[in-house]
């Protein structure tokens, strides 16, 4: 390996880790290696900052035992650089897929999650202080546009920090190009990850389409402009947190470690945009990030807070469960997922229960288990090409056309003033109606799940799916959703 300290490349993201305070002299990093361009490239000039800067360095490297033999052919190929280099490498095979069914994540998600928690254990039994990854400036650029197309707010469209806790992204502000330059004149070898090329994923689809499409038509240099809004839109972000905090303190009745207390009577005499800061920074406080915690998922609280429920309930990713009681609002971190938790005598006793299905549950045929109802939901997409009878199944089996779908999808039980469009008829009808009609007793209602997709009724759980989001012959792919029911937990 030929590297040079005053080699463009080089200076660039020595300027990087500097500008944002990202090492320090006699820091100790560990390298995240997958083997693709962008961590070797990352590696090889960390190797080149170290004599400098003092750096102790060693390699981190996960096998998600996704692509078999080629995962244990990157596991090789790093080892062997790790070799070359004359640094010590720590290795980890995980089941990725068994994780995500385990955690009821996507595939991204799983793998994410599985990496981090791989480096943080290597760091705390080797002394590690920071952990160095390969994210650039067109994967953030990718970022900002996945979380628009998620709908996320400010928060989330400043896209990936350069520095969190201890991770560092030292080729944050460089391109892929630059990368690829580099390696190309340097004649350093890399693996090439097939996983990247499938288009399944959406983040792939947006490099290999929606990126080319927006530099061709609209803005050749559409990730320096990405990147540049994010940076301002930060900044702001920082400046409006400080804001906020007064809000915050005002509104909060109580705090520990697993559970917050609000006043919701507080929280209605804010503006919309300072109730949801609130939100948001309450359930960072418990939660310690905001990943999978969407803007849906906000505006959800808000309906509950705003809303005369004397109690409520609504459970969010990782954990997370909100409870309205009276006036308190509480934001509380459970010990175990959500969807399996048995639900106390106090819970059992509540009417009312509401659930956030995101498109990541659905691409990942995920269940989702409704404990008030003890009813188990599983999400299953059928391409055109394997669609044919679809009827016959029952009544606890529902077909959808999948790209009429609006998400996330909101799954929960009646509301006196509900309605919708019945498959078949010409016209909405009021839900109460319906269940007269169909001989539903009074009592049982509450415990029908009712599907919403943009505020829209699309199945009464058990009866009838809406007639706008039915199957065609236009329709490409079928989303089917199966209700099972689950023996109700014997408590004595």
């Amino acid at each position: 390996m030929v590297t040079l300290i005053n080699h463009p490349f080089i200076r660039k993201i020595y300027q990087t880790v500097k500008q944002y305070g990202m090492l320090h002299k006699g820091d100790s990093v560990l390298v995240g290696v997958s083997g693709g361009p962008d961590s070797i490239a990352l590696l090889h000039v960390l190797v080149a900052l170290s004599d400098l800067m003092g750096l102790r360095l060693g390699v981190a490297h996960l096998n998600h035992c996704l692509r078999k033999a080629a995962a244990d052919s990157d596991e090789k190929f790093v080892k062997s650089v790790a070799t070359e280099l004359d640094l010590p490498v720590f290795i980890e095979k995980t089941d990725i897929l068994k994780e995500q069914k385990k955690k009821g994540l996507s595939l991204e998600e799983a793998g994410r999650d599985a990496r981090y928690h791989f480096f943080h254990t290597v760091c705390r039994k080797m002394q590690f202080n920071k952990i160095a990854v390969g994210h650039h400036q067109d994967d953030n650029a990718e970022q900002i546009l996945l979380n628009l197309i998620r709908g996320s707010g400010p928060a989330g469209v400043c896209g990936i920090p350069p520095v969190r806790e201890n991770i560092v992204r030292p080729l944050i502000q460089t391109s892929r190009a630059e990368i690829m330059k580099y390696l190309t004149t340097q004649k350093t070898n890399f693996v090439i990850d097939e996983s990247n090329n499938d288009e399944r994923f959406t983040r792939n689809k947006i490099r290999h389409h929606l990126i080319p499409l927006l530099k061709r038509d609209y803005n050749p240099q559409i990730s320096e402009a990405l990147n540049r809004f994010s940076v301002i839109l930060k900044s702001e972000e920082e400046w409006i947190s400080d804001l906020i905090n007064p809000f915050y303190d005002q509104a909060v009745l109580n705090t520990d470690d697993r559970k917050i207390a609000l006043s919701v009577s507080v929280l209605l005499t804010f503006h919309l945009a300072a109730q949801r800061r609130v939100l948001r920074k309450a359930i960072l406080k418990i939660k310690s990030n905001l990943r999978r915690i969407t803007s849906s998922h906000i505006d959800s609280i808000i309906q509950i807070i705003n809303k005369k429920y004397t109690d409520a309930r609504l459970d969010l990713p990782d954990q997370i469960r909100i409870f309205k009681q009276a006036d308190q609002l509480i934001v509380q971190k459970e010990p175990q997922n959500l969807r399996t938790i048995t639900s106390t005598a106090l819970e059992k006793k509540q009417t009312f229960f509401e659930y956030l299905i995101s498109r990541s549950t659905i691409e990942s045929e995920s269940s989702v288990y409704i404990s008030e109802i003890n009813t188990r939901i599983t999400f299953n997409k059928i391409p055109s090409a394997q669609i044919q009878n679809l009827s016959g199944q029952g009544n606890f089996t529902a077909f959808f056309d999948s790209d009429r779908l609006k998400f996330p999808i909101v799954i929960r039980n009646f509301r006196p003033g509900d309605k919708f469009f019945p498959f078949g008829m010409t016209g909405t009808q009021k839900l109460n109606h319906f269940f007269n009609n169909n001989k539903v007793l009074p009592e049982k209602r509450s415990t029908i799940p009712i599907f919403f997709s943009r505020d829209k009724i699309i199945w009464v759980g058990g009866f009838r799916i809406a007639d706008p989001i039915k199957v065609t012959p236009e329709t490409k792919t079928v989303l089917r959703v199966d209700l099972s029911f689950e023996k109700k937990p014997d408590n004595n």
